[in-house]
């Protein structure tokens, strides 16, 4: 693999061998030149909207406030020691979505979403640790970042946001636009603007194990199946009406140590888990869909990708978007594997798509899940 100035000059395997989930790392310049993306005027119109998740993080006169969106309005731009935090900036912004992206040496199924944060002088959300890798990018202003591998994360109680009760540094950064930050999981950091100042953020999904085992105890009560009903045709009269009877205990049991799962099972759970949309995604088709025929020949011409908002993965047989997910044979699956990695298909690769294929294609675009490109 290729070093990449996005991660100092390491090729992604010694990022990840060296840094991932270990250490952080600090990268001058990972994008030279970068400007925002975003202008606040554009970022606070998303926090304005329903379908984004926002937050307005305040520490006036010693006391932290939180607020979450929509956020209508927000402090003057003057006004020291205030934050907006909008996440998700990937699903409605295709130079953020690109940005994105660029970290895909990680897997789809672990990268999250694009976060920004807008602060004015003084302006942080205390210090605190993620339960995941983060990048933390400079983009305009000056931030300056205090960093410490502390065994001690409790947090103080009584506060609308997880602060640290005891947080101690052992190094300090001052960064530029450009500039980029890595941060593995439960490591302490404070940020704090240096006037006015945006720092983007790409995260990555860590889902708890107990969120996992919830999740699949769920997917599997839709496929139990225990045929007939509890008897005892040799019961023995009670002495204990009240206690439960040990014969039952064991049927019951013997009945339940049944259920069994697959790797199969998993993989169809995990697929499905992780490719469903957030509770605030929503999709919108074209307002004049093309007929299929149309469809074909245009998509001939110029190609398809898929939404920004669409997550789409794949293993083995397994084909998995937007939450929902089907089996499809070595053909279908070499044109689907093309279109989950690439995010796209061009005209050449469409003409190698079965009749199903380009069912499914079809119905994807009606329903905003795919577009011409």
């Amino acid at each position: 693999m290729t070093k990449m100035t996005l991660l100092g000059g390491l090729t992604p395997a010694q990022f990840l061998r060296d840094y991932w989930h270990k250490k952080p790392l600090l990268i001058r310049q990972a994008i030279p030149g970068f400007k925002p993306l975003l202008s606040l005027e554009e970022l606070a119109a998303l926090a304005r909207d329903n379908h984004v998740e926002s937050r307005l993080i305040c520490h006036f006169d010693q006391q932290w406030s939180m607020e979450h969106g929509p956020l209508d309005t927000l402090p003057a731009r003057d006004k020291d020691q205030w934050t907006m935090l909008v996440q998700g900036v990937n699903l409605h912004h295709a130079g953020a979505e690109a940005l994105m992206r660029a970290f895909r040496f990680a897997p789809d199924a672990r990268l999250d979403d694009l976060m920004i944060s807008y602060a004015t002088n003084g302006g942080g959300v205390g210090p605190h640790f993620d339960s995941y890798d983060v990048f933390l990018l400079q983009a305009h202003g000056k931030r300056r970042w205090r960093i410490g591998a502390q065994k001690n994360l409790d947090l103080i109680d009584g506060l609308p946001l997880k602060i640290l009760k005891h947080f101690t540094p052992d190094q300090e950064f001052v960064l530029e636009p450009g500039d980029m930050l890595y941060l593995p999981p439960h490591y302490a950091h404070d940020g704090v603007a240096e006037g006015e100042c945006m720092t983007y953020s790409v995260g990555f999904r860590s889902p708890s194990y107990q969120e996992l085992a919830e999740g699949f105890l769920q997917f599997m009560a839709d496929s139990v199946d225990l045929p007939g009903r509890y008897d005892d045709p040799d019961l023995s009269p009670s002495k204990h009406p009240a206690e439960l009877p040990r014969a039952m205990l064991d049927t019951v049991e013997a009945q339940l140590r049944k259920i069994t799962f697959t790797r199969d099972d998993i993989t169809i759970f995990l697929g499905e888990y992780l490719s469903e949309p957030k509770f605030n995604v929503v999709f919108q088709g074209p307002d004049k869909p093309l007929t299929l025929g149309r469809f074909l020949q245009t998509a001939g011409k110029r190609g398809l990708k898929l939404s920004r908002k669409t997550q789409m993965l794949y293993r083995g047989k397994h084909v998995f978007i937007n939450g929902e997910s089907f089996a499809v044979d070595k053909a279908d699956k070499a044109v689907l594997a093309i279109l989950a990695d690439a995010r796209g298909l061009s005209g050449a690769e469409l003409a190698a798509a079965s009749d199903d294929v380009i069912e499914a294609l079809f119905t994807w675009y009606t329903d905003g899940w795919l577009e011409l490109a």
